[in-house]
Order: structure tokens, then C-alpha cells, then sequence
């Protein structure tokens, strides 16, 4: 009786907390009115958190094997029961109500999703050796396999976005601050720079006018054509001579 109350304390205790960051952190800036929602997290939060505390007394050899064992199966199949039956058959039945159509036989509705969501989750278990002829089909090994197979695959799915979207979104705290003073010094750069080439170019159009002035540039051939014209007049010349 002594271990039945302690447990209980500690499941309201994680009720509440689970309760508090659900309205204070998860959703403060939304107004929730679902609340079958808030008890769904919560309860599965406080189960949660219990599972993680029977680890700890199974390695601190807190409480006799048979009561951790009574209250490990009690929250596997609380837990179970939530995830598999309870969560998506409310999401569908959140969904449908949400359609004008579908409003007068939104429980009808809701039974259908969740019968086409429990075929898809029972057909996962079969590319795997989940099936056992120890255990029946609708054991709780059955059950935790297939939730087990999801975990792992959303957990593979959010790391690898976490892993690329992380740096991407924090690059930002490892980059120098650009001041004015920064943009002021560039930005005088920038004029020097570009008096420095109107400079020179007006130092190329001096000297081309005095060597135009002086005939050397119209005698004088230019460019690829030039070269061959005046190649071909040397060699002409040496043949008349």
C-alpha cells in the first residue's frame, strides 16, 4: 500500500509538471481550448517520466522485483494503449470534425481513419521479424516492435534535419558584428579605389592623344589584323627587292 501510494504521488507530481510546460512552454503563445489534448500529453508525460524512474530504482534496487515489474507492465500498457489507440484516434476525430461535411458523422468518420491508420501500422510488422509464435497477435510485444520501428525511424528522420538545420539556423552568433564604422571604412576604400582608376585611365587617354598627336598611333598598326598586314608588307618588299 506504502509503494502504491508513493507511485501515485509521483505520477501527479509528473501530471502537473507535464501540465505546466505543456500551457507554460509548449504552447504560450496559442490559446488551447482542446482540453482532452492537455490530459492526453500530460498523462503521457507523468507515464513517461515513470518508466525513466522504475529505471532508475531497477538500478538503485529501490522497491522489491515484483512491485517494479507490476508497475513497469501497468505503464507499458497505459502507454500502449495512449500512443496506439487513444492519440490517433482523437487526431482523426480532430480532423474530421474540422470539416463541414463530415460534421454530422464525424465519429463514424474518426473510426474509419483509425481503422486505415491501424491496418498501415499493422502491415509495417511485416517486412520485419516482429511476428512470433511465442507470442499472440495482439500481445503487447506485437505492439511495442512497431512502436519501437516508428521511434527509431522519426528519431533517424529528426536528427538528420536537426544535424542540417541547426548550423544553418545558429551560424549567425559565430559571424563578426558589422559596425558603421566598418561599412564608413570600406565605403572609403571603395572611392579611393575608384579615383585611383579614373586617375590612371585619364593618365591612357593623355598619352594616346600625345601619340596621336605625335602620328604614331595612326601609323602605327594595331591589333591582330595589324600584325598580319604588316608582316605581309615586309615580306612583299623583301620579294621586290
Amino acid at each position: 500500500t506504502q509503494i502504491l501510494s508513493v507511485s501515485s504521488l509521483l505520477q501527479v507530481l509528473f501530471f502537473g509538471f507535464g501540465w505546466l510546460f505543456f500551457m507554460r512552454k509548449l504552447f504560450k503563445d496559442y490559446e488551447v481550448r482542446q482540453y482532452v489534448v492537455q490530459v492526453i500529453f500530460s498523462v503521457t508525460f507523468a507515464f513517461s517520466c515513470t518508466m525513466f524512474e522504475l529505471i532508475i530504482f531497477e538500478i538503485l534496487g529501490v522497491l522489491n522485483s515484483s512491485s517494479r515489474y507490476f508497475h513497469w507492465k501497468l505503464n507499458l500498457c497505459v502507454i500502449l494503449l495512449i500512443l496506439v489507440f487513444m492519440v490517433p484516434f482523437y487526431i482523426g476525430y480532430f480532423v474530421v470534425s474540422n470539416i463541414r461535411l463530415l460534421h454530422r458523422q464525424k465519429l463514424l468518420f474518426a473510426c474509419v481513419l483509425w481503422l486505415t491508420f491501424m491496418y498501415f501500422f499493422w502491415k509495417l510488422g511485416d517486412p520485419f521479424p516482429i511476428l512470433s509464435p511465442k507470442h499472440g497477435i495482439l500481445s503487447i510485444e506485437q505492439l511495442i516492435s512497431r512502436v519501437g520501428v516508428i521511434g527509431v525511424t522519426l528519431m533517424a528522420l529528426l536528427s538528420g534535419f536537426g544535424a542540417v538545420n541547426c548550423p544553418y539556423t545558429y551560424m549567425s552568433y559565430f559571424l563578426r558584428n558589422v559596425t558603421d564604422a566598418d561599412i564608413l571604412a570600406l565605403e572609403r576604400r571603395l572611392l579611393q579605389t575608384m579615383d585611383m582608376i579614373v586617375s590612371k585611365k585619364k593618365r591612357i587617354a593623355v598619352a594616346h592623344r600625345t601619340m596621336f598627336q605625335r602620328g604614331e598611333v595612326h601609323n602605327k598598326p594595331s591589333g591582330f589584323w595589324g600584325m598580319i598586314k604588316s608582316v605581309t608588307t615586309s615580306v612583299s618588299g623583301s620579294e621586290s627587292i
